[in-house]
């Protein structure tokens, strides 16, 4: 609070999820930080480690820095502690009320063969339960989480219409 806007912090965009989740704790904390966006987690963990920025929300593209010491954990954006890194508190924890949920997709051209939607549908079903594709999402602490395609447009609707509340109510709405 001291020094407004002398911390940064690095994010793999503008407007994303991880960016309007810095803003929403920071509003919460009363502090003022300075986002500095960058094209992907590659740049944002190259920033932190080259001190040009003070720290980062990312996905856990970091896992192997903080596995290896070259980066400390401070907070997790879910609901529950980390499986893989279970002495890192919850952002409730630490007295912030906010889940954070970025769901990964795969997106086809608008008036797709809903046919052929049907068979990615299926392909996709059956691809995230092979023992491969659980073994690298543990990993990186992801866990398949399945949605067909109807399933996966209504959640990515409702965390849009959370994240325009929270992009308006921070002031970061286009106009």
């Amino acid at each position: 609070k001291a020094n407004p806007g002398k911390v940064t912090y690095a994010t793999p965009g503008a407007g994303t999820s991880l960016h309007i989740g810095m803003e929403q704790i920071a509003a919460r904390a009363g502090i003022k930080l300075t986002h500095v966006p960058f094209k992907g987690g590659a740049e944002t963990n190259a920033a932190v480690l080259g001190g040009h920025t003070t720290l980062q929300a990312d996905s856990t593209g970091w896992k192997p820095l903080v596995d290896g010491g070259q980066l400390r954990l401070l907070a997790i954006w879910t609901a529950d502690r980390s499986k893989n890194w279970p002495t890192a508190p919850t952002l409730k924890e630490l007295g912030y009320p906010f889940v954070f949920d970025s769901p990964f997709g795969i997106a086809g051209p608008k008036g797709m063969d809903p046919a052929i939607v049907k068979k990615l549908d299926a392909a996709f079903k059956e691809a995230i339960d092979e023992p491969g594709v659980i073994e690298v999402l543990k990993r990186y602490d992801m866990f398949p989480r399945y949605l067909d395609s109807a399933a996966y447009a209504a959640a990515v609707k409702e965390i849009n219409d959370v994240e325009t509340k929270a992009l308006t109510e921070l002031g970061l709405a286009k106009k």
